[in-house]
Parts: structure tokens; sequence; C-alpha cells
């Protein structure tokens, strides 16, 4: 079954991918989200994730199942960075599988979208003009 993983380390999509897949699935959505050079404005030059680990993988873990208990799918993980991530380095994934694209589509939503609300993961973005800030999970 799929779980929430953070990782000091990058990791691969193709690995977690194939711990989704079984001979029921009939559908696959992911979502990747990469570091990027700016944000609100900004030039980014990198970034920091840091987690509260047992908070971060126990909240995690509770998303999941609600996605798969609100969701027709057949399984769906989550893999988070953590520590200093440089532009274009893959930092969240989200993948999901089903018997039919429309559920794989919303728990893959539903997914990201709690991950970045809920879980005790903090950004700590570097700036282009020196300057660095902390943007934390939406309240």
């Amino acid at each position: 079954m799929g779980r929430f993983l953070l990782s000091s380390t990058p990791f691969d999509v193709a690995v977690l991918r194939a711990e989704l897949l079984d001979a029921r699935v009939g559908a696959y959505a992911s979502f990747e989200g990469w570091v990027r050079d700016h944000n609100a404005g900004r030039a980014v030059l990198g970034l920091r994730y840091e987690a509260y680990a047992r908070l971060a993988e126990t909240e995690g873990a509770r998303i999941l199942d609600e996605g798969r208990a609100r969701f027709d799918v057949l399984d769906v993980a989550c893999a988070h960075r953590v520590g200093d991530l440089a532009l274009g380095e893959l930092a969240v994934w989200v993948g999901a599988t089903a018997a039919h694209r429309d559920a794989a589509f919303a728990a893959c939503r539903y997914v990201i979208d709690e991950v970045k609300a809920r879980v005790a993961i903090w950004k700590h973005e570097r700036y282009a003009d020196g300057d660095a800030g902390w943007l934390h999970p939406r309240s």
C-alpha cells in the first residue's frame, strides 16, 4: 500500500510508481512539484524544506487514508523532500491508481492540496536579492 515518505535525498519516481501498480489498475495520475526560479514576483536561488518528521508522516498518512476512502482509487502515495534543494529539483510527488482516470486525477489533486495545507513542512526560500524567507503551510 502506498505511503507518505519524507526523503533527504532525491527519490526515483519510477520506483514509487511501480509500488502502486497491480492488475486492477486502469489509470495512473501523478503530480510533480519542482523548485522554480521565482515566487511572488521575486527571483529564487534555491530553498530548504524542514519538517517535524513524526507529525508530518502521521498527518501525511492520514491524508492518504482520506484519499483512499474519499475516492474510488486502488492506492495513493506521496513523497516529499526535506533539506536543501536547487532550482529544478523534484520537491514533491503524488501518485494515484484507480480503475478509471477520474478517480485517479481527483485523488491526486486532493492529496497535494491537503499536504500543502496541513502537513508540518516549512519552506525557506533564498532570494536573488540576498534576502530569505519562510513559507508555512496554510492554516
